[in-house]
């Protein structure tokens, strides 16, 4: 099969071919993709920012946002059957230790992480568990929901966990609306009665963010903390959901904040520097999010069957996984992108 393989650090993948993957295990599922997202954490993983936390040995797959059909299954798995459509919980995990057991799939302490620390599904086909896989309302097709398997959970889990912050008449500051920041917007919207101020440098994107529920919109252009201040009458959000979390957005978002809000850290790839009297003079939180749990995935898979969560896509063909990459570094990929396998 065809597949986008990571060879060497700093330099972009490659499309080759591999051998199929094979049932090995009782509780072992194949599925036949459909649509494999292409994420920011991609460019990082290229970048080698995950090679000391995963320890994934090169040259491998990548491709952590997956959905498509169930093709083979192991001879333990009763939860679905070949030709069922499904959508991929990012992790594939025990479900027998205590995260699994409260339902905190993405801390399983045994668990795997295709596209991360083993081959994912920038492929024509991957091998997961059966306790990865949510089946799909006949109204979603696994093009049009893959990237919400990885930035849609990450975007809802962040949201939902602001849900007892933003009560009727709250501030809810939302920095980018690219990839990870329109299916946030999204989500907030559904969730909760918070007013929703977005910050982004591209009109393009704040003319997105308007309508998927916006009520504000901020350029970036210079220093947004004050215009976001105006809006919430000099006292800042209640939260602020950074999906950038780079490039100077860490230090804004947190002077964005009220006394008592919380910052949610949702991007990566730069630093969080508070000095610790501001930390305890205003009694500010600074909130990570991880992924999100399987029944996180199940309630956005509702709200994508509902037409409340949508993604902003463009596709390409595995092939161009490489141009792909170039858009998204470059900013010329609003959105999310998704590769397509030959033939789907």
């Amino acid at each position: 099969m065809k597949a986008v393989r990571l060879h060497a650090y700093d330099e972009r993948p490659v499309v080759e071919d591999v051998p199929d993957p094979r049932i090995s295990g009782p509780f072992d599922v194949i599925v036949e993709i459909g649509g494999s997202g292409l994420c920011r954490t991609d460019l990082h993983i290229v970048e080698g920012q995950w090679a000391e936390k995963t320890g994934v040995s090169l040259p491998y797959t990548l491709g952590h946002e997956n959905a498509g059909w169930v093709r083979e299954v192991g001879p333990a798995v009763t939860n679905v059957a070949p030709g069922d459509t499904v959508i991929l919980h990012p992790l594939v995990s025990c479900g027998l230790c205590r995260s699994c057991r409260a339902g905190d799939d993405m801390h399983c302490g045994n668990s795997r992480f295709p596209g991360i620390d083993s081959d994912g599904g920038m492929a024509e086909y991957l091998v997961t568990g059966a306790r990865s896989v949510v089946k799909l309302d006949p109204s979603l097709q696994p093009v049009d929901v893959a990237a919400l398997a990885d930035a849609g959970l990450t975007a809802y889990h962040a949201a939902k966990k602001a849900i007892p912050l933003l009560y009727p008449g709250t501030f809810c500051a939302v920095v980018g609306s690219g990839g990870l920041g329109h299916i946030g917007i999204q989500c907030l919207a559904a969730l909760t009665a918070a007013e929703i101020i977005v910050v982004d440098r591209s009109t393009a994107a704040l003319e997105l963010a308007k309508q998927l529920g916006a009520h504000h919109t901020v350029a970036a252009t210079a220093d947004p903390v004050p215009e976001v201040l105006q809006l919430t009458d000099g006292q800042g959000a209640h939260v602020v959901l950074d999906f950038v979390g780079e490039k100077g957005t860490e230090a804004q978002g947190v002077r964005m904040l009220r006394r008592a809000g919380s910052y949610f850290v949702v991007g990566y790839g730069g630093a969080v520097n508070i000095p610790t009297i501001d930390i305890i003079s205003t009694e500010i939180n600074v909130v990570g999010n991880l992924v999100g749990t399987y029944n996180d995935l199940d309630e956005l898979m509702t709200l994508a069957a509902q037409g409340k969560v949508r993604l902003h896509t463009r596709t390409y063909p595995l092939d161009a996984a490489g141009s792909a990459m170039e858009d998204l570094d470059g900013g010329r990929l609003q959105g999310r992108g998704i590769l397509v396998p030959a033939g789907r």
